[in-house]
């Protein structure tokens, strides 16, 4: 199946999960990456992959306009329920595709992205997309997850992701996204790691994964190599596993 169908077949069915996620609702992340957008009250921001509209909401009331846009009509019915419920009334939703952004070149001040581009098969084309549409000296403001630099633990921690989420394409390494964003033009102002701590049963259960899927990904998990446990810091008995780290980045950049 066509990767963009599988992402819109499965955030289709757990739209509403993603509003009340509090990985997504609460995140530090969120409210980091909002003090980090150099913010004058007049600019345009472009929330691709808006998801739950959790960025979108959080960026509504200090800009001028925000457009919402996602791949999946579901998604966008319930972040649009989500920010109107919270008062803002300067947010536009729009169904579109984050590798072919539907927007003139130069045409926006700020694009953000949280949580999202490790489901785009092209990341490459997401990020020439983002540097067409920011107008120049435009900020671009990402988080996702990212994957370690050793190639067994990228390797793990991409498979456990892909067995939890078959939507889920790839978590890059950090040097992958310094080196996309920077070949692209941009100039990366500010990076900041931090973890992340997964609740082993609600990760699963958001995805609304199967119970035999869940099982055999607890047995991968529990497999795994000391050295994956040890990084990953994989809380777990011989039957069952609690929770584990993994590691987002916030990369902030601008175009010259």
């Amino acid at each position: 199946m066509d990767q963009k169908k599988v992402v819109q077949q499965q955030f289709g069915k757990s739209a509403a999960s993603y509003v009340t996620s509090p990985i997504h609702k609460d995140g530090k992340d969120l409210q980091k990456l909002v003090k980090l957008a150099s913010i004058n009250g007049q600019e345009e921001v472009l929330d691709i992959a808006t998801g739950g509209g959790h960025t979108a909401n959080g960026f509504a009331p200090f800009v001028k306009k925000v457009i919402a846009l996602d791949l999946t009509s579901e998604m966008l019915v319930a972040a649009e329920k989500f920010i109107k419920g919270n008062g803002h009334q300067n947010v536009e939703f729009i169904q579109g595709d984050a590798e072919k952004l539907p927007f003139l070149s130069a045409s926006i001040d700020i694009v953000t992205c949280r949580i999202a581009p490790h489901h785009f098969q092209n990341v490459k084309k997401f990020v020439e997309e983002a540097f067409r549409v920011l107008r120049s000296s435009g900020q671009f403001l990402l988080i996702d997850n990212v994957a370690p630099e050793d190639n067994e633990l990228d390797y793990f921690y991409n498979q456990i992701e892909k067995k939890r989420d078959y939507s889920h394409f790839r978590a890059w390494k950090k040097t992958e996204w310094m080196s996309l964003l920077e070949l692209e033009g941009f100039e990366i102002n500010e990076l900041h790691r931090f973890e992340k701590t997964f609740q082993f049963d609600s990760w699963c259960n958001r995805m609304k994964l199967p119970p035999s899927e869940k099982a055999d990904l607890i047995q991968y998990i529990i497999n795994s190599s000391q050295k994956v446990k040890e990084k990953f810091r994989i809380v777990h008995t011989n039957q069952t596993v609690t929770s584990f780290q993994g590691e987002s980045v916030i990369i902030k950049a601008s175009k010259r």
